[in-house]
């Protein structure tokens, strides 16, 4: 059973350092729109997200967008990592109170 908590913390350890690697980031949508849908003229480059409970949009320019890209794209790998944290450190806190218990069995 102790070898299932070193496993976990393993793997928790393995995320610290992924976090620790992830660099410039942002939340958000990046998405192309048109002043003229139908005709499709007028384009434009917008992110949208939310932050504190508002929602936001701000246009973007071109120059940015592939910036903006790599920036959105590692906010999704962080968000990921702290989710997989998060599950393990659940698991973790189960898997210790289930051999607590076990020990204070063996021992009655």
């Amino acid at each position: 059973m102790q070898e299932k908590l070193v496993r976990i913390e393993q793997k928790i350890v393995r995320i610290k350092e992924e976090l620790q690697k992830i660099g410039e980031m942002r939340p958000g949508s990046l998405t192309y729109q048109y002043q003229k849908p139908k005709e499709k003229k007028g384009g434009f480059w917008q992110i949208s997200y939310t932050y504190q409970m508002k929602s936001r949009t701000e246009y973007v320019r071109p120059e940015f967008v592939q910036d903006l890209k790599k920036q959105i794209a590692m906010f999704k790998r962080f968000k990921k990592l702290i989710q997989l944290w998060t599950d393990l450190a659940i698991k973790y806190s189960q898997e210790k109170i289930k051999l607590a218990k076990e020990s204070r069995v063996k021992l009655s």
